[in-house]
């Protein structure tokens, strides 16, 4: 019976992790590998994620150190990351690139908060699309009998509860995020 919700358990899981994702790469003031990681650099006529071209590193607090495996790739990497707009600016030094990110402003911690909660809010609208989808489909299957009007309740009672769960994993995210961008 709770095979249609288990269905959509993978998109909802899926519109977290997204959320999880897109969030790692925000600045906060530390290096994090993942904020540069899947930036796609033009390589052997192909884009491709620097996680693939080079070694990603963080020697220090506020550096992030790329060696990449083939030095004639380093003015591809610079570039992809100047494209990538990231707030960083890249200095090749030759066999590797470093990005020394800069502390963060109060107004722009605020700007990465605000940040945060607008990338919350679209995955909540995810999280309502699945929802709404997963509600039509038990409507139709009550409409074409294959589903007692008992059980029709039932499911959209457990679909709530998956919902509320998810949610709730979109907050704590959100707000972990939040406390790390706003700790000095």
């Amino acid at each position: 019976m709770s095979e249609i919700i288990e269905k959509y358990q993978p998109e909802f899981s899926q519109a977290v992790s997204s959320l999880k994702d897109e969030l790692a790469t925000l600045r906060v003031g530390r290096a994090n590998p993942l904020m540069v990681e899947n930036i796609l650099a033009e390589a052997y006529g192909a884009k491709t994620p620097l996680k693939q071209l080079a070694s990603i590193s963080v020697p220090e607090a506020r550096t992030i150190l790329i060696q990449p495996w083939d030095k004639s790739m380093g003015k591809e990497i610079e570039k992809a990351i100047t494209l990538a707009n990231i707030g960083i600016s890249p200095v090749n030094e030759g066999s590797q690139i470093r990005l020394t990110i800069p502390p963060l402003t109060e107004e722009s911690r605020k700007e990465l908060t605000k940040s945060v909660g607008e990338k919350m809010e679209k995955t909540r609208i995810i999280i309502r699309q699945i929802r709404d989808k997963a509600r039509e489909e038990i409507v139709k299957k009550e409409r074409q009998k294959e589903i007692t009007e008992d059980d029709k309740y039932d499911l959209q009672k457990k679909l709530d509860e998956v919902v509320r769960e998810f949610n709730e994993q979109i907050k704590q995210t959100g707000e972990k995020k939040e406390k790390e961008i706003m700790t000095i």
